[in-house]
């Protein structure tokens, strides 16, 4: 048995009327194929370009290892000199990936490589963050903490891409007071006797290719694998629900502080409660729903 996955649509190009009435205003994802043919990142931006450009910095590395409470929001698990990172991601599958790494403050010669897309909605033009992973590298499945609307741009090899909309929050085993899932579930291949809530969420699925932009909605969970090593960026518009607008403030002036005090306070046994309220809040939706 897989996942409730649909195909994300794709559309070659859009205009910014279609893609507010038919993508925004539904709060559906699309993957637009053929929107960034005439940046010049869309021919030039590749590994060896990057190597070639940002080499000499020091990038900060993130694996997959669980959340430990000793760990502070986004601190790097390890870091590498550019070009050396990118030999190994060339050389073999690795588990390190890069992780909102900002190109305007680190590097802004980059910038002349792109444009800011008019989707109809005001981009933050302060954070154009890069991703980069290795083959078989992947996120866990996550929100972001403003719930923003993003525009994600992929960029040498494939990807594949999960989401889930809020609605699914209760069959995806939340971790409660922060932004992920239980990170012990493979959503590339659950265990469904072991996690049978997800057989009941429904979400979409897509592979994005060099030079294609997926837009995921407010709020949507997202999960990435890279299929081959290759690297994304990021554009990001503030959400414009109130409800979302409000979780988002919630989400980064008091959850992530009420959760970095009790990681101080109660340490891992904090971290491992958090876990079990997961299966706990998910078991009891199910009983509620006699599944």
């Amino acid at each position: 048995m897989d996942l409730q996955l649909s195909q994300i649509e794709r559309v070659k190009t859009i205009t910014k009327e279609d893609f507010i009435k038919n993508y925004f205003k539904p709060q559906k994802p699309v993957v637009i194929e053929q929107f960034i043919t005439d940046w010049p990142a869309y021919n030039k931006w590749s590994l060896d370009y990057m190597k070639e450009q940002v080499g000499d910095k020091i990038v900060p590395l993130y694996d997959d290892r669980p959340v430990d409470y000793k760990d502070g929001f986004n601190e790097p698990h390890a870091t590498m000199k550019m070009a050396d990172y990118i030999n190994l991601l060339k050389r073999e599958p690795t588990k390190f990936r890069i992780f909102l790494w900002n190109i305007l403050k680190e590097v802004p010669s980059l910038q002349k490589d792109y444009r800011y897309p008019d989707f109809g909605l005001r981009l933050m033009k302060g954070l154009p963050m890069l991703f980069f992973g290795g083959k078989d590298s992947y996120t866990f499945m996550h929100y972001d903490i403003d719930l923003a609307n993003i525009f994600h741009f992929h960029f040498e090899g494939t990807k594949r891409v999960i989401l889930f909309d809020q609605k699914q929050n209760k069959y995806l085993y939340k971790v409660p007071h922060s932004l992920i899932t239980r990170e012990d579930i493979d959503f590339s291949n659950p265990d469904f006797e072991k996690w049978p809530a997800l057989k009941n969420a429904k979400g979409y699925e897509t592979q994005l290719n060099h030079g294609e932009v997926l837009y995921m909605p407010e709020g949507y969970w997202h999960y990435m694998k890279y299929l081959t090593p290759g690297f994304s960026m990021s554009l990001r518009a503030i959400a414009r629900k109130p409800k979302n607008f409000s979780k988002a403030v919630y989400n980064v002036f008091i959850m992530r502080s009420i959760d970095n005090l009790m990681r101080r306070i109660k340490g891992q046994k904090w971290i491992d409660w958090k876990n079990n309220q997961a299966i706990v809040k998910t078991n009891k939706v199910l009983e509620k729903e006699g599944r």
